[in-house]
């Protein structure tokens, strides 16, 4: 019997959990599975692994996990699949299928559009001077940034306005005080925030704050904040069709044979980011040979990713007929041979090329001092959701 078991992320706002509940709930009435459960990364009961066992215990012979969750980074990538592997072995006669996270997808912009009330009608009565700050969570993974200054690229495309910019409220730059005074800078003088959050929560909730704050220091200008997704349909109809593609085995990701987050889980308590606004409790069941159980109480915001690094040393040669040419670096380089290329009677020793390089390395980086020196430079602020100022 097949299930499907959606993973929330799990907050200390009890409003944000029992949203992403009613979710489920909503969903599960236009689904055609009979066993549809919901459980949560942290903070929050029922967990991955309790989830499981309901699902088992109601007659589950196959069951795709199904994450609630924007973009992959630390949790999709590492925690989830880490659940799902002691689940295999704790039920060996149970079949396991991770689907894939949100992602980039047209819904999404699509969702993002309607919160500022659809794009012809955005364009016929907002302003010139306004602009549109879409605002992240954060991760240290840098793949799920960038994914968000994509979104907000997408959302420009549609929009077709003068200025939407990207900022986070946490774990990276840039983030939404620095957003915001970049808006500003550009000529705006009207701000429109537009979280990119799921559910409602502390995060939510502190950003309505921060937009009070802005008003007082910046008076002669306004600002808003749009509604988060919520219990909107086009995300419903997304994760139904990442549970339909997980149950018909088309899941494109490659979880089950991914050496680099098998070697992660081995250091997956040891590199944590903490931004906590909330108490948490983690329960950890490692079949590595110990057990983890503890609990935090902090009194900020919590984030907490998992980054690992990989340094590679290549060594490698290359013999084209009489050319020799060997390699001995730990840097990243590309060959481009034209097809005239004549290859006479050398040796070609990479030495000469790394002097090269750092010496133009120095150049470059003096360039991007006397740059950061200009009066004209506008400051540490990020670029826009295209890489052009202004972000068209």
């Amino acid at each position: 019997m097949d299930a499907v078991l959606f993973v929330g992320h799990g907050s200390r706002d009890a409003e944000g959990n029992s949203e992403v509940r009613a979710f489920v709930s909503r969903l599960a009435e236009t689904m055609e599975q009979a066993i549809i459960e919901t459980c949560f990364l942290e903070l929050e009961k029922p967990t991955i692994s309790q989830g499981i066992q309901t699902c088992v215990n109601r007659g589950a012979t196959r069951i795709a996990v199904v994450p609630i969750i924007l973009f992959s980074a630390g949790h999709a990538k590492i925690h989830i699949p880490g659940a799902i592997d002691e689940a295999k072995e704790r039920y060996p006669g149970v079949q396991f299928i991770y689907g894939r996270p949100i992602g980039v997808h047209e819904g999404v912009v699509d969702i993002m559009t309607a919160r500022l009330g659809g794009a012809d009608r955005f364009r016929e009565e907002t302003p010139g001077d306004t602009a549109v700050l879409v605002v992240g969570r954060g991760s240290s993974d840098p793949d799920a940034n960038s994914e968000l200054f994509k979104i907000s690229r997408l959302l420009w495309e549609k929009l077709q306005v003068p200025w939407v910019e990207t900022a986070f409220i946490g774990v990276t730059a840039p983030l939404l005080e620095n957003g915001i005074e970049r808006c500003l800078r550009l000529g705006a003088k009207k701000v429109i925030v537009l979280p990119y959050f799921l559910f409602t929560g502390i995060l939510i909730k502190r950003m309505e704050g921060m937009l009070l704050d802005f008003s007082l220091r910046y008076p002669d200008c306004t600002f808003e904040m749009t509604d988060y997704f919520g219990l909107d349909p086009i995300l419903g109809g997304i994760l139904r069709d990442r549970a339909g593609e997980a149950l018909q085995d088309e899941v494109k990701m490659n979880c089950d044979m991914c050496s680099f987050r098998l070697e992660a889980m081995k250091h997956i308590d040891h590199h944590h980011h903490h931004d906590h606004d909330h108490d948490h409790h983690h329960e950890h069941e490692h079949h590595h040979g110990h057990h983890h159980e503890h609990g935090h109480d902090h009194g900020h915001a919590h984030e907490h990713e998992h980054h690992h690094e990989h340094d590679h040393v290549h060594g490698h040669a290359h013999d084209h007929g009489q050319h020799a040419h060997s390699h001995e670096h730990e840097h990243t380089h590309a060959h481009e041979h034209a097809q005239a290329h004549a290859h006479e009677e050398h040796a070609h020793s990479h030495a000469d090329d790394r002097r090269a390089a750092s010496e133009a390395g120095a150049t470059g980086g003096e360039a991007s001092h006397r740059a950061a020196a200009s009066p004209s430079a506008p400051g540490p602020v990020a670029a826009g959701a295209d890489g052009r100022e202004g972000g068209r």
